[in-house]
């Protein structure tokens, strides 16, 4: 393809002697975080329903694939074209109702086949759990609902939502407890208990954890900004304010931000 040849060939200038001294520079460690951050912005532009702001960041996110794979080229490890080669084989192998002969009735056997094709493949046979493979860099949430996913689908899962629910409360009622009796290491551990039940019952029900926080905190941000521009008209600071107008405010902020 004619763009992606011009875009490798961007990169490899940029690494080449009397290119950007910055690019040529990085390797692999130096540059990890900036994938991360790349799917992250991604992620808030789907959320924010910004399709010119979607196509951005995915030429970002991109951008890092590109730029590992010159990496790796210079230091003689794979190239771009084994990168997307590797992942063409990869899609093929992991979809045989498409690409041969298997038959599925329904995405949930394309999942539980999609498992099983993955744990048969190099490098993974060995792994003693299913729970091998989740990254624990994850961020807190994700890595939480990726463990509860793997385990759902050995069948170690609620049969309803309203068990889900039940934990939720039982763990809310602990954490209570705890603070009661002003423990802080067991307040820690019981809040984390609230936190993984609450990711459990978001998975349970279809949502995604993370995408939900995020649209909480955009709705939090909104609405707090309101609180801040009152202070302001009324030429007073944040702190000089009582809880009771700040209240007042946000309360007629949620009727004009509902979500």
């Amino acid at each position: 393809m004619e763009e992606f040849d011009r875009l490798v060939g961007i990169f490899e200038k940029l690494r080449a002697p009397g290119g950007c001294p910055w690019d040529a520079e990085q390797d692999h460690k130096s540059i990890s975080r900036c994938a991360v951050e790349e799917a992250y912005e991604l992620a808030e532009a789907i959320d924010d329903g910004d399709v010119g702001h979607l196509r951005e960041e995915l030429g970002d996110l991109l951008l890092q694939v590109v730029f590992h794979s010159v990496i790796a080229k210079d230091l003689n490890e794979f190239t771009i074209r084994d990168v997307i080669n590797d992942l063409a084989d990869k899609l093929i192998y992991r979809h045989p109702h498409v690409f041969g002969s298997e038959n599925v009735s329904d995405s949930k056997e394309v999942i539980r086949n999609w498992d099983r094709l993955k744990k048969k493949e190099e490098g993974k046979t060995g792994r003693k759990s299913i729970l091998d493979g989740i990254p624990e860099a994850l961020p807190g949430l994700l890595y939480a609902r990726k463990m509860q996913s793997s385990a759902s689908r050995v069948g170690f899962d609620w049969k309803d939502p309203e068990g889900v629910l039940d934990k939720v409360r039982e763990e809310a009622n602990e954490l209570r407890e705890a603070i009661q009796k002003r423990d802080e290491k067991e307040i820690e551990n019981e809040i984390g208990d609230l936190l993984f039940s609450i990711v459990n019952l978001a998975r349970y029900t279809g949502v995604d954890p993370e995408a939900a926080l995020r649209k909480t905190n955009r709705k939090f941000r909104k609405r707090f900004s309101k609180i801040e521009d009152e202070a302001k008209k009324r030429g007073v600071q944040l702190e000089d304010m009582t809880l009771e107008e700040m209240d007042s405010i946000w309360d007629s902020a949620k009727e004009e931000i509902p979500e």
